[in-house]
């Protein structure tokens, strides 16, 4: 196994989560586990946190985890776009969304994260 190690770790991030003993309170529906609100954060119209700090945190601690390149294989925003009437959406709040996780993303590199690629979530794996 020693001889076989990963050359590079690829994730997909697109939330974090809030986790609290008493169960009784408001969850956050994400993609696979509820959790409890971030009063800190925005969240998407599926309710899910928007949360570019946390994803330079989970770049950071991966990379200081593994020392091994990082790819981000999935990341972006899902949303009910509306054609409009000039024949496109006017998506700003996912330019949004990617401008703050690219910006995120870049600080995480200069920490020292390596980072060989980045690849968007798209309609082909999902039409919002």
């Amino acid at each position: 196994m020693a001889s076989n190690t990963s050359d590079f770790i690829s994730i997909s991030f697109y939330n974090t989560y809030v986790a609290k003993y008493d169960d009784t309170g408001t969850r956050v529906s994400g993609n696979l586990v509820d959790s409890e609100p971030n009063p800190y954060l925005k969240t998407t119209e599926w309710n899910w946190p928007i949360d570019p700090l946390g994803f330079r945190i989970t770049l950071n601690r991966l990379y200081d985890k593994y020392q091994v390149p990082l790819f981000v294989a999935e990341n972006g925003l899902g949303a009910n776009d509306k054609l409009e009437e000039s024949g496109y959406v006017h998506d700003t709040y996912r330019i949004e969304y990617l401008r703050e996780h690219v910006a995120a993303m870049k600080e995480a590199v200069k920490d020292g994260v390596e980072i060989f690629g980045y690849t968007v979530w798209t309609a082909i794996d999902l039409v919002s």
